[in-house]
């Protein structure tokens, strides 16, 4: 490729000849971007209103490559009230938009052409329409995405953290990696826009090669966005973040990188950190699995580094790192020290209360960390325990299984208290179980030998309501208890003594509810009602029913 013929000390001339967009053509396409912004405002819809639109992509970031760009228009509609409405409604929106756009094309832009269509991947519904902005003039053009949104993060603030329940939503949301990456597009441009103009340039360079490999090559490659946030990367723990810098170094680092790619994992705590319980156990959880681990800096839903053809990336790294753009001489350019792997700070606290932070890699072994606290505080290694995060299983009535983010040394009740905050369900409503032993609030989990990868089992006690929005889970519970009741009457051994058991009825939905009826006919007596209207209702046995002898 031509790039490989540049001298390392004439980047910066060859990236603004060749990279660098137009001037004019930048005013052109940011004209044409606000018509189409005006027109989905104003024209598009009759009865959905756009709350805002948000240009993204690189011409929003501001690292436009000349000759083709991108740009993502994302509209945050009043249709979208959550996740769920976002991927029911998604495409019939798309298709009010194209309708439109194809009516409109002569109103929105006059000295470009606008080709619109919509892309399909087999099998999918579409998340985007695109639209083909070509100038007249020039042999440049930029390509706008169209994506309707739901508006989770409202007014954004620069400079402070959404709520951590906007995250927690995500996540309890349940869908793919990034599926809805469209909600967090503000922070995603913002965290790439900010950035010193020089840097940008570097990204230009690092995109342009990135094309040139993918163009050859059949799709399968790392998307565009895991380089742009590893050069990002580099250059913040390379330079310090300073704005003047080598780019020639950068960009032989990011190489370096590239060829190192099975040791990566790359994240920020920008924008989402590990307080919440929530959002800490799904990211650790995300951070432990195989290399390379880049994750969206504003989407923890967003892993950009996994089953993809990073092998081809590296081989054709390797090949640049070895090209005049990358050396002085016979001699390689020099690299910045920049590790594949983001040191975290690791807080070991004494007894006594005692703290020390420490800044660390991920390879550091806990022999290691043994030897900084003999360093710190003066203890043996050999006399150190260093108890250690680890991940469980709780499994509930439904068989669903969440993993959560325990030390041996929390008690029942801590781990109780985790349970209510992702699922509702109060903490003194629950009974806990590991290898057939009912667990004891105040003690330990390491008391009961539970040990990473545990699975422990969360029962209910009698009359627990679950909370409404919950509830469908509880739809087929009625239907069950039945024929658990009639494998009690028709077991031999119960005794015609023993207490028969009842039900108490809970139903979360009463505001649904126009009447309430008997519970279907049992062999036994059983007291209760369900809803006839909805079919849904949270029974639980009494206590009467633990006297039934199981034998």
């Amino acid at each position: 490729m031509e790039l490989y013929q540049v001298p390392a000390g004439s980047l910066d001339a060859w990236i603004a000849e060749h990279l660098q967009p137009s001037e004019e053509f930048q005013l052109q396409v940011k004209d044409t971007v606000r018509r189409i912004c005006d027109f989905l405002k104003e024209t598009c819809f009759d009865d959905i209103k756009v709350f805002k639109t948000v240009k993204g992509g690189s011409a929003g970031k501001g690292t436009a490559l000349k000759n083709n760009s991108d740009a993502d228009l994302v509209l945050f509609l009043s249709c979208f009230s959550s996740y769920r409405d976002l991927m029911e409604n998604r495409a019939a929106v798309l298709d009010t938009v194209k309708q439109k756009l194809n009516r409109c094309q002569q109103t929105i832009a006059f000295s470009v052409d606008v080709e619109v269509f919509q892309p399909k991947k087999k099998g999918t519904c579409p998340r985007s329409l695109s639209i083909t902005i070509q100038s007249k003039k020039r042999w440049e053009s930029i390509e706008v995405d169209v994506l309707p949104a739901y508006d989770a993060l409202g007014q954004v603030t620069p400079g402070s953290k959404p709520s951590p329940q906007v995250y927690e939503d995500l996540i309890q949301a349940g869908a793919g990696p990034g599926e809805f990456c469209t909600s967090f597009t503000e922070l995603q441009r913002d965290f790439v826009k900010r950035r010193p103009a020089k840097l940008k340039n570097l990204l230009r360079l690092v995109k342009h090669w990135y094309k040139e490999v993918r163009c050859p090559t059949t799709s399968g490659l790392p998307p565009k966005y895991a380089l742009e946030l590893l050069t990002i990367y580099a250059w913040e723990t390379g330079t310090k973040g300073a704005e003047n810098f080598s780019t020639s170094e950068g960009f032989r680092t990011v190489m370096e990188l590239l060829c190192r790619y099975q040791e990566l994992c790359v994240y920020w705590t920008e924008f989402y950190d590990f307080q919440s319980s929530v959002i800490g156990t799904h990211v650790k959880r995300l951070l432990r699995e195989p290399c390379p681990v880049i994750l969206d800096p504003a989407d923890p839903t967003g892993t950009l580094g996994q089953g993809k053809s990073w092998a081809l990336l590296a081989r054709e790294a390797a090949v640049c790192r070895n090209q005049l753009c990358c050396r002085n001489g016979l001699a390689p350019i020099r690299c910045w020290d920049v590790q594949p792997a983001r040191p975290m700070q690791v807080m070991v606290k004494q007894l006594s209360g005692v703290s020390l932070a420490l800044r660390l890699s991920p390879y550091t072994t806990i022999w290691e960390i043994k030897e900084e606290l003999e360093r710190a505080w003066g203890i043996s290694p050999y006399t150190q325990r260093l108890p250690q995060e680890m991940e469980i299983f709780v499994k509930d009535h439904n068989s669903r299984t969440i993993p959560y983010g325990v030390r041996a040394s929390d008690t029942v009740l801590g781990l109780k208290k985790m349970i209510e905050d992702r699922t509702g369900v109060s903490a003194s409503q629950q009974r806990l179980t590991f290898n057939s032993k009912e667990l004891q609030d105040d003690y330990t989990l390491s008391h009961y030998r539970i040990r990473s990868k545990s699975t422990v089992y969360l029962l209910l006690l009698t009359g627990t309501c679950i909370p409404a929005e919950r509830a469908s889970q509880w739809t087929m519970f009625p239907k069950i208890l039945c024929m658990i009741i009639q494998g009690f009457a028709n077991a031999s051994h119960v005794p015609e003594s023993a207490p028969r058991p009842s039900v108490v009825p809970a139903h979360p939905h009463t505001s649904c509810c126009s009447s309430w009826e008997l519970f279907p006919a049992a062999p036994w007596p059983v007291s209760g009602m369900y809803c006839p209207q909805c079919r849904v209702g949270c029974w639980a046995l009494t206590r009467h029913c633990s006297l039934i002898p199981l034998l």
